[in-house]
């Protein structure tokens, strides 16, 4: 069963039934056709396509219950049309999926503070169907249930796992040359992260300081020594990854990047941005618009965070940090 066959079995529709609109936007018109083939492949009806530029065109006219952006590179008109993209799917309460480069990360990330949209980083043709397939989940019933935090953190594990499939399955058909017209549905995870174990801990706990940054850095370096011997994927845990080197760069009073916070993570920068977004919902980071620059912003730690390690900092205390990896 090829990915368009299994897709057939879950038809694209709204709350009320009806098959889901999209449109698409893209400069490079063979993704553009391949990305509305999926889609149509998928049951959604395709009501709108063109290049990135269109959405500065123009009437106002609707965009659907879907839109799906590619934008590898930036200037300030993309960025314009972003921004403007970023207020109407806020309004209409479409969903919005983002592919660019890590270069282009940043500016596009900042371009996008109203609308939630997934961003895939460099993404093939088999993320993008993965990413397509959480949007049927939202679809398909209206809205999905409330899940527990154990079932979120198990979905978002769910997702990596699925994602490096994606790119195990694009590697090997490369290597055999076979035909990416035909990718393998994947299934359709949804991310989102656990929270904290005890909230009502760190509340009760005096609030101390944080460590001195360089400690914390040490720790950081510990841990990414461990890949000179180990896969790496013995060790993933992006969520401490990033809540370290965010302690660190609060600490030394410095902003970080979204881009930097994904290679802080060592996690492929797309599955590092639904750990952003989850965290950020958690209430663990926070996005920090550069008010110099409307084109940038950053991510911090919370106040809830903050407080939060530092108290596991004074908790397990100075012998075990300077052994700590």
């Amino acid at each position: 069963m090829n990915g368009s066959d299994e897709f057939r079995h879950w038809p694209a529709s709204d709350g009320a039934g009806l098959a889901a609109s999209v449109s698409v936007f893209a400069d490079r018109p063979a993704l553009r056709d391949q990305m509305a083939e999926d889609l149509a492949d998928a049951g959604f009806r395709l009501i709108k396509a063109g290049e990135v530029a269109a959405l500065l065109d123009g009437e106002l006219a609707a965009l659907g219950d879907v839109v799906l952006l590619d934008c590898p590179a930036v200037d300030a008109g993309t960025m314009a049309a972003l921004a403007r993209l970023d207020m109407r799917v806020a309004r209409s309460g479409a969903q919005l999926i983002v592919s660019t480069s890590l270069e282009a990360l940043d500016d596009v990330f900042a371009c996008f503070d109203q609308s939630r949209p997934q961003i895939l980083v460099d993404p093939g043709r088999a993320e993008r169907v993965v990413a397509v397939g959480r949007i049927l989940g939202h679809l398909a019933g209206g809205r999905v249930r409330e899940l527990s935090r154990e079932d979120r953190a198990a979905l978002l594990q769910l997702t990596q796992q699925v994602d490096a499939i994606a790119r195990q399955l694009e590697g090997l058909r490369s290597r055999l040359g076979d035909d990416e017209s035909d990718p393998k549905r994947l299934g359709d995870p949804r991310s989102a992260f656990r929270g904290f174990a005890d909230s009502s801990r760190v509340e009760k706990l005096a609030k101390p300081g944080l460590p001195d940054a360089r400690l914390v850095r040490e720790i950081i370096r510990h841990r990414h020594a461990r890949a000179k011997f180990f896969d790496a994927a013995l060790f993933g845990d992006p969520a401490w990854d990033m809540l370290l080197d965010l302690t660190a760069a609060y600490a030394e009073k410095l902003r970080v990047s979204v881009t930097s916070l994904c290679i802080a993570s060592g996690v492929p920068p797309t599955t590092a941005l639904r750990w952003v977004r989850q965290m950020t919902e958690a209430g663990l980071f926070e996005r920090v618009e550069d008010v110099a620059d409307k084109r940038r912003a950053f991510i911090s730690l919370s106040d809830t965070a903050r407080d939060a390690m530092a108290c596991y900092f004074a908790e397990i205390g100075e012998p075990a940090l300077a052994c700590a990896a």
